[in-house]
């Protein structure tokens, strides 16, 4: 039997008052719900009539996510596959993306890579235990299960079936216009540290070029500054280290200011004294203003972690103009959403309000690098990653911001697509009795629960939009360009068509239903995009 993961008593944390909010330790989070992906027969079931107008009926043939057959793993693993033609945009290739000075990073937390045991999704690692209430012996029963999502299933593979399984986010990050992750180091010994080393291996070997930044987790790391440094020595070995142009080894400590400037500068003398290795160090705070005048002195660069709810970004263009003034680089901070369910807590998101803002700021203020908080940590529900209930939406919507943070120009829209996003229950939904005891509520200072539907239009030219909600049907003009709209959510199931001279040009349905009786509460915004209708 497969070793069970080795998992941070505490990760991620924020401070409380004014514009950010605290993120308490999220040890690993998350709940249960486990989506079907297709129908009995192997099919997708399509809501849309030959008309390519929504037809009647309820698919009854797609399993709930509160069916017991369904918590239990009925996946069907999908290739993971990009050709670009997936996107409302043509993406410029990797080489171009990496021509200018703005840097983009996704946040790798090594607990949950692509496959735990390499066996068959239905009954893997996740399945079993992260995905059911009785998982792990019934350890996370009372918030429902572990995480509410996980990793787009993939098959088992032979030979070094990791190494190979980290080659495929790699090369999945790239694809999408990323430079590179900056992995989570929880500790510097065991599985996690394994993956660390693995995932520069896997990086140098399947794309030369896409870096890894060191980013030791000092809400997990309890050591010295001499132990650490001779860790990251080691690490720094590996051709993808990230550094600078002029060779410098660059290093992003999560929770910087658990140590004070000087235990810094005792770790980055040990790496330039004892290994000859030259650093950057590039902090990341949970309290960027407190700490930045005097981290200064020592610092390439700054980061915080961000906040996750759509309203409370403002704050972004201060950070950045704070990071300017003192002369150093600034790495923005970009999230889709954050739902923890065994803190019972969680942040509105506002469907993709908080990633838009995130990576407006990120672009209108000036940032030098990004990093997408996260790429995979399933535990915060903050991923980027194709996942089982999201597919690649979140990431193919990442790539069009990234493009323009990068190049400078907005890339031009030529195919009409349309993302569709929103939770499966309402805000207020309350489990069935029994079912599970601790609930989430509304992180401090967040924006009030909403319980919307948006369809975000991606159009060549001006079109008109039909949006179905359950029963409820209405028609919207919509602008060419970007355009987001609002309709209030409803029980069943959604759709969104678009149509310009008479014709449906694009159409995409919500792959879950929504339920006013649920057995687990799950508060993360689930997304669909016309642009992939066989992704799951």
């Amino acid at each position: 039997m497969a070793e069970a993961p080795v998992r941070p008593l505490a990760h991620h944390r924020r401070r409380t008052g004014g514009r950010r909010i605290l993120l308490p330790g999220a040890g690993l989070v998350l709940g249960l719900l486990l989506i079907c992906l297709l129908a009995g027969s192997g099919m997708a079931w399509s809501p849309f009539g030959a008309d390519g107008k929504p037809a009647g009926g309820t698919p009854a043939a797609v399993p709930s996510a509160q069916d017991p057959a369904t918590r239990a793993g009925a996946l069907t693993p999908r290739p993971q596959r990009v050709t670009g033609k997936e996107l409302p945009f043509d993406l410029p290739s990797p080489a171009a993306l990496r021509t200018g000075h703005h840097l983009v990073f996704a946040h790798y937390f090594t607990p949950y890579p692509l496959s735990l045991d390499n066996q068959p999704a239905g009954q893997d690692y996740y399945s079993r235990n992260y995905l059911s209430a009785q998982g792990e012996n019934g350890k996370h029963a009372q918030y429902g299960g572990l995480l509410r999502d996980r990793p787009l299933p993939v098959a088992p593979k032979g030979g070094d079936w990791q190494l190979a399984n980290l080659q495929q986010e790699v090369r999945t990050a790239r694809d999408a216009g990323i430079d590179g992750f900056s992995v989570d180091i929880l500790s510097l010994t065991g599985p996690n540290w394994q993956r660390v080393n693995l995932l520069l291996r896997a990086a140098a070997s399947a794309a030369p070029g896409f870096r890894i930044m060191l980013m030791p987790d000092m809400t997990s790391l309890h050591t010295d500054p001499t132990t650490l440094a001779d860790a990251l020595a080691g690490l720094a070995a590996s051709p993808a280290a990230h550094r600078l142009g002029d060779g410098r080894l660059v290093i992003s400590p999560f929770k910087a200011e658990a140590h004070d400037p000087g235990w810094w500068s005792q770790l980055t003398g040990r790496l330039q004294t004892r290994h000859g290795i030259r650093t950057a160090l590039v902090p990341l705070f949970l309290d960027f203003p407190a700490n930045a005048e005097r981290f200064a002195p020592i610092s390439y660069g700054f980061s915080e972690w961000g906040n996750r709810s759509y309203n409370a970004q403002a704050g972004a263009e201060a950070d950045v103009a704070l990071a300017h003034r003192l002369g150093r680089t600034w790495m923005q901070p970009v999230s889709v959403q954050d739902a923890r369910p065994n803190q019972g807590v969680y942040d509105e998101a506002g469907n993709t309000s908080a990633l838009r803002a995130g990576w407006g700021h990120a672009i209108d203020d000036g940032a030098d690098w990004v990093q997408l908080t996260t790429w995979n940590d399933y535990s915060e529900g903050s991923q980027f990653a194709p996942s089982l209930h999201n597919g690649y939406a979140y990431l193919d919507l990442s790539s069009y911001y990234l493009t323009r943070f990068k190049t400078g120009q907005w890339p031009e829209i030529v195919r009409d697509t349309v993302y569709l996003t929103s939770r499966v229950q309402f805000a207020g939904t309350q489990p069935v009795p029994g079912a599970q005891q601790k609930l989430m509520s509304p992180r401090a200072g967040t924006a009030p629960p909403r319980d919307m539907v948006e369809a975000l239009t991606f159009l060549t030219a001006p079109a008109v939009l039909d949006t179905a909600v359950g029963t409820e049907r209405q028609s919207h003009p919509v602008p060419a360009g970007v355009r987001a709209t609002l309709v209030p959510l409803h029980t069943g199931w959604s759709t969104a068509t678009v149509r310009r001279d008479g014709r449906t040009v694009a159409a995409v349905a919500s792959r879950h239903p929504v339920r006013s009786q649920v057995e687990v509460q799950d508060l993360q915004y689930y997304a669909a995009t016309s642009g992939r209708p066989d992704s799951p």
